[in-house]
């Protein structure tokens, strides 16, 4: 029987000034509603005293803190899982620790759930408070999804699922995890509802452009075959040039008795054994997800729990 009728996880990595008043804000929307909670802070190796701040809070609130320390840093994505797993709540909300969402959000979560009995609730931003950059690479990020994964191309960070959805978490073991699709493998009853988020007041994403390329492109290469079609449709399209230009070239040789250059050769052959030294790069990523599923290292480890 779960003691909580809601679970609130939250990835912590370098932010131990905003974990105090999270905590405040979201424990006076409980107390408003009447409902019971508690608070699964899981801290990603965060270098900061982030640590020392959920402690403090646990001993503090011992009946609404639920502490959980990573052995290493996993990324927000399998700290969240983390928190999933070890929540206790009749349902889950899974929101962000800087505060960009405020927690008073929450209950619009909750009214979508009670109007629509979703499964799964996503709170959609309608004015994201990120850099133009990063919002735009959200966007193609999301469509890519969208047309070659089963997600719908919509989802957040923040969100509310049933504890039936949650549990399902407990067999999850992926190298490159991202919890919105796994969601969408998991249920098709799923609901939106536009919340608002505020820009980040004070310190700095660890989100660098680079940073989020590389990840994107993990993601895009574990979850989807767009690489795979690419090539293909690179080969295709570059075959057909390439027998045209061998047509114009044999109609030359056969009616104006035009001799081959050698600098066409060496461009033709270059650019083939570049074509398919990338054809089997691409290939060699996907079966190097093979490879790595093999081993099946779990998606965290657990320095401590309290």
């Amino acid at each position: 029987m779960n003691p909580f009728d809601y679970s609130v996880v939250v990835p912590v990595y370098n932010s131990e000034q905003f974990l105090p008043e999270l905590f405040a804000r979201t424990k006076a929307l409980f107390d408003k509603l009447g409902a019971t909670f508690q608070m699964v802070l899981v801290d990603d190796a965060s270098k900061d005293y982030s640590w020392a701040q959920i402690l403090k809070l646990k001993e503090q609130y011992p009946q609404h803190i639920k502490a959980v320390r990573l052995a290493g840093n996993c990324g927000q994505q399998k700290a969240t899982l983390c928190g999933i797993n070890n929540s206790e709540g009749k349902m889950v909300v899974t929101i962000d620790d800087d505060l960009q969402i405020p927690p008073e959000e929450i209950e619009k979560l909750l009214a979508n759930y009670r109007d629509t009995r979703a499964e799964l609730v996503y709170g959609l931003f309608d004015s994201k408070r990120h850099s133009f950059m990063r919002n735009v690479g959200s966007w193609a990020f999301n469509k890519i999804f969208a047309l070659f994964a089963s997600t719908s191309g919509k989802g957040s960070s923040f969100r509310l699922m049933t504890s039936d959805i949650a549990k399902r978490f407990g067999s999850v073991n992926q190298k490159h995890l991202l919890l919105d699709e796994v969601l969408h493998w998991f249920t098709n009853n799923i609901s939106y509802v536009n919340v608002n988020h505020h820009a980040r007041n004070g310190g700095a994403s660890g989100y660098t452009i680079p940073k989020l390329i590389a990840i994107s492109l993990r993601y895009i290469v574990y979850y989807t075959v767009v690489p795979l079609r690419l090539m293909t449709y690179i080969g295709f399209i570059f075959s057909l040039i390439s027998f045209i230009i061998g047509v114009v070239f044999l109609y030359n040789r056969l009616v104006s008795d035009v001799p081959l250059g050698f600098t066409s050769i060496i461009v033709a052959i270059t650019f083939s054994t570049s074509l398919i030294l990338f054809s089997l790069g691409i290939i060699g990523e996907y079966i190097s997800r093979f490879y790595v599923s093999e081993f099946s290292r779990p998606s965290y480890e657990i320095k401590e729990i309290q």
